[in-house]
């Protein structure tokens, strides 16, 4: 009777370094807020860590008002088009949001750089505070990692799309996801009531589709060669 011993590998030695690293940063800071809030860290003062959070890094329409308007750019206020994404308004909703990080991120980590892969997440997050800004008025806020995860959501489809071409087969069902997504949120709106994250949401969506001409592997020229096949 042989011993047939397998070596232990590790499921994340298959996840890109670089995902990991932004869902370790978005739950890192969510136990953190979280283990505030129940008292287990910090004191009586850390109950209100999250609401602090909420006010020194979440984007709201004023902050592209400030930037735009030039009567305000300094780093702290510009760094907030990227920072909402790290802040959470609840556990629940941070654990969702590095579940899909991390499923996405590694999907398109995949095919992706890494360097490409953190620049849709940034790409997605920025393009989801502009698109929040331009449309949406007064001070209400956004949090949470959600356009940066439509971002990523952006690049699969492209990816798929590109596959799905390559393969002769019919390219619209790479938009199944987002479809189901936006249809989902719809019945959520009509039942709950609607909330306008989901203009930042699709704007990540839509960046982080077009930036993936350019970021993935054969980039702008592998597109026009594609494209000039059909």
């Amino acid at each position: 009777m042989s011993d047939d011993h397998t070596p232990f590998e590790s499921p994340f030695n298959a996840i890109p370094p670089v995902v990991l690293i932004l869902v370790v940063a978005v739950m890192a800071i969510e136990l953190t807020l979280s283990a505030g809030a129940t008292g287990l860290v910090g004191g009586p003062g850390a109950i209100g860590w999250r609401l602090a959070a909420l006010q020194d890094y979440a984007f709201s329409p004023a902050v592209l008002d400030y930037v735009w308007s030039g009567s305000d750019r300094s780093p702290d206020l510009l760094m907030r088009f990227v920072t909402y994404a790290f802040v959470h308004g609840s556990f629940t909703d941070a654990l969702f949001g590095a579940a899909l990080l991390l499923a996405l991120g590694k999907f398109v980590g995949d095919v992706f750089a890494p360097v490409a892969t953190v620049a849709v997440f940034v790409l997605g997050t920025v393009a989801g505070a502009l698109a929040f800004g331009l449309f949406v008025g007064g001070t209400m806020p956004l949090f949470g990692v959600w356009p940066a995860v439509y971002g990523l959501i952006g690049a699969f489809t492209y990816i798929l799309w590109l596959r799905l071409g390559a393969a002769g087969q019919n390219q619209v069902a790479a938009f199944r996801l987002i479809g189901f997504l936006l249809g989902l949120q719809l019945v959520f709106g009509l039942l709950f009531g609607s909330s306008p994250i989901w203009i930042a949401e699709l704007a990540g969506f839509a960046v982080g589709f077009a930036a993936s001409t350019v970021l993935a592997p054969g980039g702008w020229s592998a597109l026009l060669v594609r494209l000039r096949q059909r």
